[in-house]
């Protein structure tokens, strides 16, 4: 009979192999339309879809399978963090690398109570309309890290592997190489090599999760997860708790051992309901077969032992915190390279439900949208904004909608996307080449995706020659960027494109 280890592992195998799938699919595929639900691990985190609805003041119907987890997580206890959970699965393996000792860590309380702190303090902010889940959600890093780190690196290094490979001549590319490179272009690789902005510190955030686990076997979802705080207490009066029969129990602590999240309480038969994931690995390794899960006997649930003070003083903190973000200069006045993509709601509202997960950059055709720096200010921080000089905004793409998992950007159709204004561009005329009297030149004009073209042309005498100068149609720009992407020069575009104008202005 398969043991619960094997059960469990297997499960974790299959959903991180669905998970790692989708993460794949999140990308243009010869179709404007994706073909499956490719945000759907976001779409079932409690704690995303709560914080958001509580920063936006209105229930977000994209994140109802929330709902369902939270449901599930009533009746199965904290399921998701031993099964589920993809992060969860990434430090299991890891933790192969460690070995089974680890250096250990004092005041254990006190840490593991840390996390409800934290799940406080983000209650506390989003209540008054600041989202910082970003900061802490599992899924958010672990899908940020590898869309905007982790993937872009490997991508870079595979082709560089096989690149060297094909150019050290025949010899080096065999029967078993450019089949293998083959596969990984049509399966893996991206069809071009993507680039981000902060990919050393997104990249940082998630090996530094890795690297707790030095410390303690799961280290992350023992202390500091607020997702595990939620779904913990959540969890904590469903009816398959843990249970040790007293009478078969010897207290030799071999429970204790293998439980990756210190659930086993004092003597071993009791349970800090609150951390237990229901991993199993107990019941299989008890060797008196005394630990069930189900039962007629329901063992009452042990409540977390965080003070009332330390969560009451988190609550105060996430919602001050609210007013110190807002007292931020750029939260009052708007960056002109703040350009957020077609679909993006008002930026309050914005703000309030981007979760900073990184699937709309992942997925923008021409890797125009980066994370935002200091354009949208410290509260901004990760969040979608185009950068023309490093890719435009595709005319005919609304990918960016199809993928957010909270409604912060729209799902638009493309006859509707095409007529969304999210900036309008304007000509340094001392560098525009026609403009300036060095040669010809009509990039801008030919690459405009504008039917009616929003880049016209105008002959203009110059010191003897005739020149060909552009002029923006502001009606008819709609700031995708691809004039500014595409100017032939190299230190910097003569046009520029800034969100003066952009749509969604209007109905702030």
């Amino acid at each position: 009979m398969m043991s619960a280890k094997t059960a469990r592992r297997l499960v974790q195998s299959g959903v991180f192999a669905l998970f790692f799938f989708l993460f794949l699919n999140t990308e243009y595929k010869d179709s404007d339309q994706l073909p499956y639900a490719v945000n759907i691990f976001l779409r079932f985190d409690p704690l995303m879809g709560w914080a958001a609805a509580l920063a936006d003041r209105s229930f977000i119907w994209l994140m109802w399978p929330s709902l369902l987890m939270a449901a599930l997580t009533l009746i199965f206890g904290r399921f998701f963090c031993g099964w589920i959970c993809p992060l969860g699965s990434v430090l299991d393996f890891s933790g192969l690398f460690f070995g089974k000792k680890r250096r250990g860590v004092s005041n254990q309380k006190a840490l593991r109570n840390a996390k409800f702190g934290i799940l406080a303090l983000l209650a506390g902010s989003s209540l008054f309309t600041l989202q910082l889940v970003f900061l802490f959600d599992p899924l958010c890093i672990l899908i940020r890290s590898l869309a905007l780190s982790l993937y872009p690196a490997a991508n870079l290094a595979l082709n560089a592997f096989f690149g060297s490979l094909y150019e050290s001549g025949p010899g080096a590319v065999t029967a078993v190489s450019e089949p293998a490179y083959a596969f990984l272009k049509s399966h893996f690789l991206s069809f071009q090599q993507p680039y981000y902005r902060l990919a050393a510190l997104t990249g940082f955030v998630f090996f530094s999760v890795i690297a707790l686990e030095y410390a303690q076997k799961r280290f992350w979802c023992r202390n500091l997860c607020p997702l595990g705080a939620l779904l913990g207490l959540l969890g904590m009066m469903n009816p398959f708790k843990r249970r040790v029969r007293e009478d078969l129990c010897t207290s030799c602590g071999a429970c204790a051992r293998v439980c990756s999240t210190g659930a086993v309480g004092e003597g071993f038969a009791s349970t800090q309901t609150a951390e237990c994931v229901a991993c199993l690995e107990c019941k299989s390794a008890c060797p008196e077969k005394a630990i069930s899960f189900a039962g007629a006997v329901k063992p009452e649930a042990q409540p977390p032992d965080a003070g009332r003070r330390a969560l009451l003083g988190s609550l105060a903190i996430g919602a001050f915190s609210a007013s110190i973000f807002a007292s931020d200069a750029k939260a009052r006045y708007a960056d002109p390279a703040r350009i957020r993509p077609p679909g993006a709601l008002p930026e309050d509202e914005f703000l309030a439900r981007c979760t900073r997960c990184g699937e709309c950059m992942r997925v923008c055709i021409a890797n125009g949208l980066q994370p935002a720096i200091g354009e949208a200010g410290p509260l901004g921080l990760w969040s979608p904004v185009l950068v023309p000089k490093i890719g435009y905004c595709e005319y005919n793409c609304t990918l960016c909608g199809q993928v957010c998992p909270t409604g912060a950007i729209k799902r638009l159709p493309v006859e509707e996307k095409r007529q969304v204004r999210i900036g309008l561009a304007y000509f340094d005329r001392n560098r525009c080449l026609p403009w300036n009297g060095t040669s010809e030149c009509i990039v801008c004009e030919e690459h405009c995706p504008v039917p009616q073209k929003a880049i016209k042309l105008k002959e203009d005498p110059l010191e003897g020659k005739t020149f060909k100068k552009p002029f923006i149609d502001e009606k008819l720009c709609i700031g995708c960027g691809i004039c500014e992407t595409k100017c032939p020069l190299t230190d910097g575009a003569a046009i520029r494109v800034t969100s003066r104008g952009e749509s969604r202005a209007e109905k702030e």
